[in-house]
């Protein structure tokens, strides 16, 4: 198999939130390209990125699917990425190590909560973006609106390529202001023929005036366009998507496309853009890594003959087995070769490597710099780890987990079904950094705690079709933080005789509170380290960082405080690690203790969306929630409210606004910050209010 030019490859992702339209896209992205000869729909269960079993009974993407498939000449490595914000880290490591995205935006709804979500995970990892306003055959269709959002909310530059043919349910094509043509799509064979005509006189002044301000936007990037301009001259379409490419690349520009992929129409266009405007390989910077054995600081270029590096974005168990994603960005990698995981510091062998196709596997003979792949035989790689060539040891930057605010308790239902639970439960945590597990030291049982209801349901379904086990569940429950009310201080010395060594150490510690939403701050000066033993500092550091993972109220993770190091005195004589550690353990406990622990509640973001003559009955429901209303935007027979509510108040809630609303209504919900538990919650756990 001849290994496509790094020039013409596209690490692309589709993001959005959810029910935008994501799998819609990439399987009609299949279709058109020819990697499938037949569409299946999402709300039928047959979308092929939707393999799962799950994804196809709820109609939702949870795992992000990478594929493979090819557009006039250029090769697609694709991901579709779930929209539900239970599965968020499913986009974060997608984003981790695409190139590009394509997001896309509901043209009746305009940017929602998991919108500008997505739009801030791709921001951080420096991804450039091209944009699809999907559903633009929906009754209340509004493209204009959308880049308002985009704007606003996004505080992002649109550049609008299209104009639309049609409105609603007569939207029947787009005007390509780029190559000043109109595009229609044939309804007789599921849009695949594309015809290209004229611009219709009655639009003329329209799409002059669109591409005058196209123009513009690309002149920022291209002196010449703007001496073309002034002078009246034309421009021909390369120079121009040249230009465009290059904003988009700097990240500065996010153009803009229009469709509608349940009606087959504005695909093929979108391919053309994503093979025009979204980076390859080549043109991304040079990934920063370390190099272990010297701890130098190393940029990768993305060049098959230097030395391997990948990150692996993703595992999964697949059959019982691990199957690892990775993206390679620099050398080369072949079945049997050991690779050095930099976690572990262990070698490993890859046994085979696959491109992917949703769950179906191509075996390849051969991975590049430049490719996503798949490979088995990597017993010991986590999500998020790098593996390198023995010789040159390197390490990549990782991925950000968010935290998990929703646990579950759960019992094997027979004996057999015990045996097997931590098994399948390990095998789950392979694939998920953001589900957790552990026993309640109080009743013995296993807590499993993830990012919402959702999220824990899907696991445990998973348990019982994927591993066979049954389990019994109890009622989800809040994961909250801990944090004081007063500063504190400790004075902590360790001496004891133990196998007949003398065991010493002596910290003195500060606990102090600091304002809502700034985590966790530990501060060890560089001068009361300075005299310890450098592979000990560093125990130190993990050691109060470990320290700070249990609260003295309940045993949740601490949040909003600074831990301070004020005496940290060694003497090489006496001082011991067990000494320091021991005295550590007991001071951070007591400190807290004296600074009055206090418990912080998850408190989440809420868009819902509910007819207008039920705007009455919905907000006074969120006022019996603890909720605060933070605006409402009426748009034409509905209401889209935002708010913030506890998330204690939120389990079963979406019966509940059916209810109230005739089953009219629906909502989303992400993470917003911790605040302090009412006073019930604080009783509960015998806290003083």
């Amino acid at each position: 198999m001849t290994h496509p030019e790094l020039g013409k490859i596209r690490n692309f992702g589709i993001i959005s939130h959810i029910d935008a339209g994501k799998t819609t896209v990439s399987e009609r992205i299949l279709f058109y390209t020819g990697a499938i000869h037949k569409m299946g729909e999402v709300h039928d269960g047959l979308a092929v990125m939707d393999w799962m079993e799950q994804e196809q009974q709820r109609g939702i993407t949870i795992t992000a699917t990478a594929t493979t498939c090819s557009w006039l000449g250029h090769t697609f490595n694709l991901i579709d990425t779930p929209g539900h914000i239970d599965f968020t880290i499913e986009v974060e490591r997608s984003l981790r190590a695409l190139d590009g995205a394509v997001a896309i935006f509901s043209a009746v709804e305009g940017v929602q909560p998991q919108s500008e979500s997505v739009w801030r995970q791709a921001a951080r990892y420096q991804v450039p973006r091209i944009c699809l306003i999907n559903k633009m055959d929906r009754i209340g269709a509004d493209y204009q609106q959308v880049l308002t959002d985009i704007s606003e909310k996004l505080q992002a530059t649109p550049v609008l390529l299209q104009l639309p043919v049609g409105s609603e349910e007569n939207f029947r094509g787009v005007i390509d202001l780029v190559n000043e043509q109109t595009i229609t799509f044939s309804a007789d064979d599921q849009g695949k023929t594309v015809s290209t005509d004229r611009i219709p006189a009655e639009l003329q002044e329209q799409v002059a005036a669109a591409r005058e301000k196209l123009l513009e936007a690309a002149a920022d990037f291209d002196d010449s366009i703007l001496n073309d301009i002034l002078e009246g001259n034309a421009i021909d379409s390369q120079r121009l998507l040249a230009a465009l490419r290059n904003g988009v690349i700097r990240g500065e520009i996010f153009p803009v496309l229009l469709g509608s992929a349940l009606r087959n129409k504005g695909i093929q266009p979108l391919l053309d853009m994503i093979c025009a405007l979204l980076p390859s390989p080549l043109d991304t910077p040079p990934a920063p890594a370390v190099r272990l054995d010297t701890r130098e600081k190393v940029a990768l270029p993305t060049d098959p003959d230097r030395s391997l590096c990948a990150l692996a974005f993703k595992v999964i168990a697949d059959e019982g087995r691990k199957l690892t994603y990775l993206r390679i960005y620099s050398g080369r990698l072949k079945p049997g070769e050991n690779v050095y995981n930099s976690r572990t510091e262990g070698v490993e062998k890859v046994a085979r490597l696959f491109r992917m196709h949703a769950h179906k596997r191509e075996r390849i003979d051969l991975a590049e710099a430049g490719d996503i792949v798949a490979a088995t035989g990597l017993k010991n790689v986590l999500t998020g780890d790098t593996i390198s060539a023995a010789a040159e040891p390197l390490q990549l930057r990782g991925l950000e987990y968010p935290e998990p605010v929703v646990s579950l308790a759960v019992e094997a239902k027979t004996v057999e079904d015990r045996d097997k639970l931590p098994l399948a439960l390990e095998k789950l945590q392979w694939e998920d950094p953001t589900f957790r597990v552990k026993e309640d030291p109080e009743t013995g049982q296993t807590l499993l705690t993830g990012m919402g209801e959702l999220h824990l349901e899907v696991i445990v379904q998973r348990l019982h079709t994927d591993f066979g086990v049954a389990v019994v569940t109890g009622r989800p429950q809040v994961v909250y933080r801990e944090t004081i009310l007063t500063a504190a201080r400790q004075k902590e010395i360790f001496e004891r005789d133990i196998d007949g060594k003398l065991h010493y150490g002596a910290v003195t510690l500060e606990v102090t509170p600091t304002a809502r939403k700034s985590g966790l701050d530990i501060v060890v000066a560089e001068e009361r380290l300075a005299p310890w033993p450098p592979l000990l500092a560093d125990l130190i550091r993990q050691k109060l960082a470990a320290a700070c993972q249990s609260g003295p109220a309940a045993g949740y993770p601490l949040t909003d405080l600074r831990l301070t190091i004020i005496e940290l005195p060694y003497e090489s004589n006496k001082t011991t690690d067990l000494g320091i550690f021991a005295a550590i353990s007991r001071a951070v406990p007591q400190a807290l203790s004296k600074g009055k622990p206090t418990l912080l509640e998850p408190v989440m973001a809420l868009e819902l969306v509910a007819p207008s003559d039920y705007t009455g009955r919905v907000m006074s429901s969120l006022n019996q929630k603890r909720g605060q209303v933070e605006g409402i935007v009426s748009r034409p027979g509905q209401d889209v409210i935002r708010a913030t509510v506890p998330l204690l108040e939120m389990f079963g809630y979406m019966t509940e606004l059916r209810s109230a609303t005739k089953g009219q209504g629906s909502f989303t919900m992400e993470f917003s910050h911790f605040a302090q538990a009412p006073p019930e919650t604080l009783k509960t756990f015998g806290l003083p209010r």
